[in-house]
């Protein structure tokens, strides 16, 4: 069922309903005039017995049985020869017999055996069907048994060719049931297959397009809204690659421009060794700066195709401490910078991956080495900030305008104020993909000609976390012997 055309298993359930809709609507009306028909039958039955009570109960009560029966024969044999019709009293006794009755010689219970709405018999008589009404009756403080009856031949054929025309019109509203289904999944789908020609339509040169959505609430209109969505995320990773690339091509065409014009120069005509020396060194600066971009390009990608994973484990501050002293202490001094660090003195892990949690903390300090003139501070501090410890790198820096703080982790972006330092503007972006791996927000503060402030936390260790971290370590430890 799965694998039939949503358009035929639409048609096939409006036509199910269709059709099973119209059987029950045949099949109703079916029983509800046959029932009409009872209770019809049913009520002149009843009116009938009526009439007998009204004419015993204006007979005279000393009247005989004999005289009472000679009365309802003189107006009963008259009026109504032919019908059915038999009265008897409580003893037993008949008052009265018509003749159909008299042959059929159906039962007829004593007043007391019968039920106070009356009992119905049905019996053949020759060709005929006739239905009967045995009612009590009370007349002159006497109790009598009345029974009237009527032929169902009249109600037997309008029931008749009433079935005949349902059962003749059942395959006229099959059919227009089937054909109903049909033009309803066309009409249900019509949408659908709008949407799916105006889809077809965008391709990765129009993505700005978007659908049309109606202005009902329904479910059309938030698929229509739902590939909206679908297509701004498309438009806006399109829009990322074409930039990325774009950036990259420009970033990576500089440098190797530059190696290619002191290799020509070089070329050019013989010099000395200390020339040849000057332009290697040049050329070796480049190759430097070209193999920290492509490093960077490499990690974003990456970290964009989910290829880039940060396993989470304990890392020591006091470990940590050391490494980023060990890189950073020379660098400073070379840039004529003061380098302060503020750990706590406490022995403290936090969970983190280890070689991630380097790699940010230098884009950080090269970026405040980069952007602070000589003789201004650098400072690398950390405080413990409720089950977190909180990293803070400042900068005596050129700072960044309030304008630009929202884009300055945008890929490539680099504020007009930085255009004279070198850089790629990855460095910002890759050390907040970093912090993202890490569960945390890397956060700035900045204020132009006033230095910056970048900030990140994370979360501390606790003993289960290191207890789970050491049998890692001894399981992975050679064994010797």
């Amino acid at each position: 069922m799965n694998s039939m055309p949503i358009r035929l298993r639409l048609t096939l359930w409006y036509f199910a309903m269709f059709a099973s809709a119209a059987v029950i609507l045949c099949l109703a009306s079916f029983w509800m005039l046959q029932r009409a028909l009872e209770e019809t039958e049913y009520h002149g039955l009843q009116e009938r017995a009526d009439d007998v009570r009204v004419l015993l109960s204006q007979e005279d009560p000393g009247r005989s049985l004999e005289q009472l029966s000679d009365d309802l024969a003189a107006i009963y044999n008259l009026k109504d020869d032919g019908k059915y019709l038999q009265i008897r009293d409580d003893r037993g006794d008949w008052i009265f017999r018509s003749k159909r009755m008299s042959a059929a010689n159906p039962d007829l219970p004593a007043p007391r055996d019968l039920p106070r709405g009356g009992k119905i018999i049905e019996f053949r008589q020759g060709i005929h069907t006739v239905r009967t009404l045995a009612y009590p009756i009370e007349a002159n403080g006497k109790h009598f048994s009345v029974q009237t009856g009527i032929a169902l031949d009249k109600s037997i054929v309008l029931l008749s060719s009433f079935r005949t025309s349902l059962l003749l019109l059942m395959p006229i509203v099959i059919l227009l049931a089937g054909a109903g289904g049909h033009a309803m999944s066309r009409k249900a789908l019509l949408p659908v297959t709008a949407l799916a020609a105006e889809a077809r339509r965008i391709n990765d040169r129009n993505l700005d397009i978007r659908l049309p959505v109606s202005r009902a609430q329904d479910e059309i209109s938030d698929l229509s809204r739902t590939l909206n969505q679908m297509l701004e995320r498309i438009d806006k990773a399109f829009a990322s690659v074409r930039s990325f690339t774009g950036n990259a091509s420009h970033e990576l065409r500089t440098p190797i421009a530059l190696l290619r014009t002191e290799l020509e120069v070089a070329l050019y005509r013989p010099r000395a060794a200390e020339e040849y020396r000057e332009t290697l060194i040049r050329m070796q600066e480049e190759t430097v700066r070209m193999t920290s971009l492509v490093e960077n390009l490499l990690s974003l990608a990456r970290a964009d195709g989910g290829a880039e994973t940060l396993p989470l484990a304990p890392v020591n501050i006091h470990s940590l401490v050391r490494s980023i002293a060990e890189t950073w202490n020379g660098g400073m001094r070379q840039a004529m910078l003061e380098f302060n660090m503020a750990m706590p003195c406490d022995d403290l892990f936090v969970l983190g991956d280890e070689t991630g949690v380097l790699r940010l903390l230098s884009i950080l300090l090269e970026n405040a080495c980069k952007y602070t003139p000589p003789g201004g501070s650098v400072e690398l501090c950390a405080a413990v900030d409720g089950k977190r410890l909180a990293f803070h790198v400042k900068d005596t820096g050129v700072g960044i305008a309030s304008e630009h703080l929202s884009r300055v982790f945008d890929r490539f972006y680099r504020a007009p104020s930085d255009k004279t330092a070198e850089g790629s503007g990855l460095g910002l972006a890759l050390a907040k993909w970093i912090a993202e791996r890490h569960g945390t927000e890397l956060t700035i503060e900045s204020e132009l000609g006033r230095g910056s402030c970048f900030s990140f936390k994370l979360e501390l260790a606790d003993a289960a976390d290191l207890t789970k971290n050491t049998r890692q370590r001894a399981l992975q430890s050679p064994k010797v012997g």
